[in-house]
Parts: C-alpha cells; sequence; structure tokens
C-alpha cells in the first residue's frame, strides 16, 4: 500500500522550527516523511545542514526513505522509539540540534491499512502495535488483562463512560471465544453503548479503540521522557515543537513546558533559593497553535491537532 499522509499544519510547523540551511533537524516521528521533506528541502548538506528521522515503524521509514530519496546526502533514518533519542543523538556522533519536530498520535498509513488492525472501519486481526516487533498486540490486551485493568485503561485513556460495561461485556464475551478481530470488538462497544448515544457520538468504539491503541503502545508513557531528552539535545536557541492529537498528549506537553519554563519554586518569604530550578526554555506561544479553517475543511484528520514550541535558553 502506498503510504499517502497529508502533514498536519505544515506552514506552521516550518515556521515554528526556524530552520537554518547549516543546521541539524530532528523529526522523532518521521511517519511518511511530509514534514521530513519539507524540513529538508531547507538544508544545504555542503553547508553541514542534516536530518535525522526517526521511527518506530519499519513501514514508515521504507515509505519515508522513497520520500526523501531527493535528500539522502542531508538525511539519515533511524528504526527506535523518539523516547530513545538521547541515545540515538550521540550514537550518530552528534551533540546537539537545532531543531526537533515530535508529532504524536497513529499515522494515516496505520490507520489506513486494515491489517495493522488500528481502525475501526476496517475487519482486521486485533494489532495496533506501531512497532511490529513489539510484543504486546490489542490482542493480548482484550484477552489477556483483566476486567479491572480494562475499564481503567478505557476511562483513563479513552474517557469512555461506559468503560465498565464495556469492559464487563468484553470479558463475558471472551470467556465463550476470543475476541479476535476489529469488528468483533466494534460489536461489543454497540451492544453496550445506548443506541441514541451512539448515534451522535461518532462510532461508538473510537474511544475503546483509541485506548486500547495507546496502551498496547504506551503512547503516554515515552512523552515527557522524549521531551526530557530532546531539551537536553537542543542547542541554546534550539526549537522543540510537538504536535497533539487528543486532551490526555497535549496535558503532558503543557505541563512538561511549562515546567521547563519556570524558574524558582520556592516560596516566596525564602530568602535564597534552595530549589535551584533554573528556566531553561521559553514558550514561544501560551496557547497552542491550531490548524487553520482551510486546512480543516482539506484534511478532516487535522481537526484535534494542537502545535506547541519551546524555544531553549
Amino acid at each position: 500500500m502506498v503510504f499517502n499522509h497529508i502533514p498536519v499544519m505544515p506552514d506552521e510547523v516550518i515556521s515554528s522550527l526556524d530552520i537554518k540551511p547549516e543546521g541539524i533537524y530532528i523529526d522523532c516521528t518521521v511517519g511518511g516523511g511530509g514534514h521530513s521533506r519539507l524540513i529538508a528541502e531547507k538544508l544545504n548538506p555542503e553547508a553541514g545542514g542534516r536530518l535525522i528521522g526517526i521511527d518506530q515503524d519499519e513501514s514508515a521509514l521504507a515509505a519515508a526513505s522513497q520520500k526523501l530519496s531527493d535528500y539522502n546526502a542531508a538525511v539519515t533514518l533511524v528504526h527506535r522509539n523518539f523516547s530513545e533519542l538521547g541515545c540515538v543523538v550521540p550514537e550518530l556522533g552528534i551533540k546537539y540540534a537545532d531543531g526537533i519536530l515530535i508529532d504524536l498520535g497513529v499515522s494515516s498509513y496505520q490507520l489506513d491499512t486494515p491489517e495493522r488492525g488500528f481502525s475501526y472501519m476496517h475487519d482486521a486481526p486485533l494489532d495496533m502495535r506501531m512497532d511490529k516487533t513489539s510484543e504486546l498486540s490489542a490482542y493480548d490486551i482484550v484477552n489477556g488483562w483483566s476486567e479491572a485493568d480494562l475499564a481503567r485503561i478505557l476511562f483513563e485513556y479513552g474517557e469512555e463512560r461506559f468503560s465498565k460495561k464495556i469492559a464487563a461485556e468484553i470479558v463475558k464475551r471472551r470467556q465463550e471465544a476470543p475476541v479476535k478481530t476489529t469488528s468483533e470488538l466494534v460489536r461489543i462497544c454497540r451492544d453496550v453503548i445506548p443506541t441514541k448515544l451512539a448515534a451522535t457520538g461518532g462510532n461508538p468504539a473510537k474511544r475503546t479503540f483509541q485506548a486500547i491503541r495507546i496502551a498496547v503502545n504506551k503512547e503516554l508513557d515515552v512523552i515527557e521522557p522524549a521531551i526530557d531528552a530532546a531539551i537536553d539535545v537542543l542547542s541554546p536557541g534550539g526549537r522543540l515543537s510537538v504536535i497533539t492529537f487528543h486532551s490526555l498528549e497535549d496535558r503532558i506537553v503543557k505541563k512538561c513546558f511549562t515546567g521547563y519554563a519556570s524558574g524558582c519554586t520556592c516560596p516566596p518569604d525564602f530568602p535564597v533559593c534552595v530549589c535551584g530550578h533554573k528556566k531553561k526554555v521559553r514558550l514561544l506561544t501560551k496557547k497552542p497553535i491550531v490548524p487553520s479553517e482551510e486546512e480543516l475543511r482539506i484534511n478532516s484528520r487535522s481537526h484535534s491537532a494542537k502545535l506547541r514550541t519551546v524555544v531553549k535558553l
């Protein structure tokens, strides 16, 4: 299948990174190479310009390799999770980066490839692994986790109000036979969620699929370590831009950025600072950038996207 991906907020992302032709940039979630290509176009490899593309999905890297083939002199692709950024950079002999992009969430390719099991729109085996070499799959969670743990992730990661009922129904069904496919999981959600609510809230399985996907890929667990590593890697004046696609991700990114942008945290009545906390970044924008009306019209998957950027001090 052709990796067809429209990068979200392309102009805004490139502007936020303030790309210098001789700079070193890292796309931590290279995907199909949409944002990476826009970055590579602005680099001058003869002057030292370089792009590092990281992704845990080997299919994405293969697609990115094709899309970036015109810029081979400037591009290095790495098969790793972006949370390992702190290890990847020294392994490549790089000391600092001038800009880093992290585009969170599932890619269009993963959603549109039925056999990957990400989408509730296609019948496929339950999988949802972004890294196909990972051991844990959606099948393992749905058929192996306790009712309490299932209810917990559906509520915490999917913000599903019927989390307990869906978890109970999953356990009931799997006692008869394993829940093997995406369509079986969709049917469970449809059977549990009241018809009136299902008709007004989009696909009734949407929140359940989001929650299980997040759990399979440990998506929320890796955000803070990745931001910590990215800020350490940035050179003074370098920029970190992060795109989120739901409130859980954005909440973590906002908290991390605010923490790094804050100075002393000692009580006001302390005569001297004892916490030693110093500002490491400056918030480029206090509120996140969101897609324009025009982009929302032509790219439906950009609807929940938010872009936040900080500058290293």
